[in-house]
């Protein structure tokens, strides 16, 4: 499986922070904001990685992550040269992906729960179709809104819906079989001119294989593309870390437990970082 973080985006939500830095490269507590979804795609043991990044700034993402090495990832870049939507991501890394399977992740989308691994799990296990995650959130209007029937079978999806028929909403997380390269070439732009991740979605419901697995209400996902949602990020991530000790997203951490790199290597990255509270929280693993 392949994995592509979305990063390109503008950040107007975000002006005037993000008119000199790109959103992504912005700070969620005490790490970029690109650590986040790099972190899920780790955690799902993704190692090939497609970061799709804004014209220009090629630079400061490779100072920060180069090529995933010090991870023990392969990342590699492709810049977006016009947004035209999330769906879009798909055929930017068209020959990146080949004949594998992939998954997409929004760069400014926070996952955290104690058993998110498991969930990573169930949709990397499936052979066939797509996998996406339910998360219940008190208003819904401003998403991807899914129904399902009395089964828990989803059977529809609304984007920005008036009246919304549940509460459950699909965050920027996806998981899809190679089929979605077919589908991503077949789709027309929106009534505001994007290729829409969510007609990926009901495509894929039409043919029977879109998974939609609920992610319980203690599941952590947080949004942190406007002012208010990037501050309240940072103190929640701040929240968990000192509620339970574990870092959120820390790279070296995922990369040393899953064997992508070695205590020799993490200690000499944690030597690195040992001005910091990161840095002595990796002297400690």
């Amino acid at each position: 499986m392949k994995g592509i973080i979305l990063a390109a985006g503008k950040g107007s939500r975000l002006y005037p922070m993000t008119r000199p830095v790109c959103k992504p490269l912005l700070p969620v507590y005490d790490k970029p904001m690109i650590y986040y979804p790099l972190a899920v795609l780790m955690q799902a043991g993704v190692r090939d990685i497609m970061i799709i990044i804004p014209p220009g700034e090629e630079g400061p993402f490779y100072r920060l992550l180069g090529s995933g090495a010090r991870f023990g990832v392969n990342i590699c870049y492709e810049v977006q040269e016009v947004a035209r939507g999330i769906a879009d991501a798909l055929l930017i890394g068209e020959q990146f992906v080949g004949g594998d399977d992939v998954c997409l992740v929004l760069g400014d989308n926070i996952f955290h729960s104690l058993d998110f691994e498991n969930y990573l799990h169930q949709a990397t296990a499936r052979e066939k179709g797509a996998c996406v995650f339910g998360y219940y959130v008190a208003d819904p209007r401003a998403f991807g809104v899914v129904e399902f029937d009395e089964s828990g079978n989803a059977v529809s999806i609304e984007e920005k819906p008036r009246f919304p028929k549940s509460n459950y909403i699909i965050p920027g997380l996806y998981f899809y079989d190679n089929q979605v390269m077919e589908i991503a070439h077949n789709l027309k732009p929106s009534a505001r001119g994007e290729l829409e991740i969510t007609d990926v979605n009901l495509e894929y419901l039409r043919r029977g294989e879109l998974h939609v697995v609920k992610l319980d209400r203690d599941f952590v996902w947080l949004d942190a593309g406007t002012a208010d949602n990037l501050l309240f990020s940072a103190q929640e991530v701040k929240r968990v870390q000192d509620e339970t000790g574990r870092y959120i997203a820390c790279l070296e951490e995922i990369g040393y437990n899953r064997g992508y790199i070695s205590h020799e290597q993490l200690q000499q990255l944690s030597g690195e970082l040992n001005k910091t509270l990161y840095g002595q929280y990796l002297e400690c693993l």
